[in-house]
């Protein structure tokens, strides 16, 4: 039989495969038929030849095989030998780490003949109802605006959000998690600073804006990852306040651009400050700005400071 995980979310992923190879050890104390290869690394008619061969215990093995779809040659022969491998005696858990486009053909056909499990990643609610289940097995009282606030730090990475939790349910020892808590306790992702800034900048606050920007220039971080960071975002309220002129609904804003629900409810309450005309003359110049570093005319922070002026 076969099992395929798959997905770009490895932490979930990872956890799985871990839960199958350990009921597996624990029916199988001698664990000498856990076996694990690499399409990368492995010639395919050795994989087969393990997989044909008998135990000596007459006990089912258990083989991981990672990267299958990574590696055309290897690829190429699993397709072909697809339906013997999936009537093989043994358990054959392929275990991949990204996401697998549905038309794939080899896909398609494990889709058919094995147990599939798909991992992509937690967003909106689903990611909020994860980090509470992770705070509940910790026993750590924990509020709804309060792991909002630790999902708007982090994102969806799960192994930081996971030593992030370890970290908060720790300090507090058992007891209730406040937002100060993870004020203090978490860096925020850049990307929270930069909505930050563009927030001051909707409001005219320059001052605040400079400072935001200064203070990741001082912990050493690129003028230019920064100006990136800033035109993504830009970029981002110009397609949101285009569908919003267009009188489309937030819904179906939320279903075309296909973006994360926090980044998309950011980007809609700034567009709101802007008109479509000011967002296009602020990416103009932020394209003029980015053009003017690479080009060796104005030296990055200086370029960022007369772009924070000039709007």
């Amino acid at each position: 039989m076969m099992l395929l995980i798959h997905g770009p979310d490895t932490f979930r992923s990872r956890q799985k495969l871990n839960e199958i190879v350990d009921h597996y050890k624990a029916a199988n104390k001698k664990g000498l038929d856990l076996k694990y290869f690499d399409a990368a690394t492995v010639n395919f008619d050795d994989f087969r030849a393990e997989i044909q061969q008998s135990s000596i215990f007459n006990e089912k093995k258990l083989i991981v095989l990672r990267n299958v779809f990574s590696q055309k040659d290897f690829r190429d022969r699993f397709f072909e030998d697809c339906k013997d491998i999936s009537e093989n005696r043994n358990i054959i858990l392929l275990f991949e780490e990204k996401e697998i486009p549905g038309g794939d053909k080899l896909f398609k056909i494990l889709e058919k003949k094995t147990k599939c499990e798909g991992f992509p990643f937690l967003e909106g609610e689903r990611l909020v109802r994860w980090v509470k289940g992770e705070f509940q097995k910790r026993k750590n009282p924990v509020g709804q605006m309060v792991v909002e606030k630790l999902v708007e730090f982090v994102g969806n990475d799960l192994w930081q959000m996971d030593n992030e939790i370890e970290k908060l349910a720790c300090f507090k020892n058992g007891g209730k998690i406040e937002i100060k808590d993870v004020e203090m306790l978490v860096k925020p992702k850049i990307e929270t600073d930069i909505f930050k800034t563009i927030d001051a900048i909707a409001k005219k606050d320059k001052k605040k804006a400079f400072l935001l920007l200064h203070k990741h220039l001082a912990k050493g971080e690129s003028p230019l990852y920064l100006l990136s960071m800033i035109a993504f975002q830009f970029r981002n309220l110009l397609v949101v306040k285009d569908l919003m002129e267009k009188q489309k609904p937030y819904y179906s804003i939320l279903k075309e651009l296909k973006i994360h629900p926090f980044l998309l409810r950011k980007s809609y309450q700034q567009a709101g400050s802007f008109s479509y005309t000011e967002l296009k003359k602020i990416y103009q110049k932020i394209f003029q700005v980015d053009l003017d570093i690479k080009t060796g005319k104005l030296k990055p922070e200086t370029a960022l400071d007369l772009f924070l002026t000039g709007i």
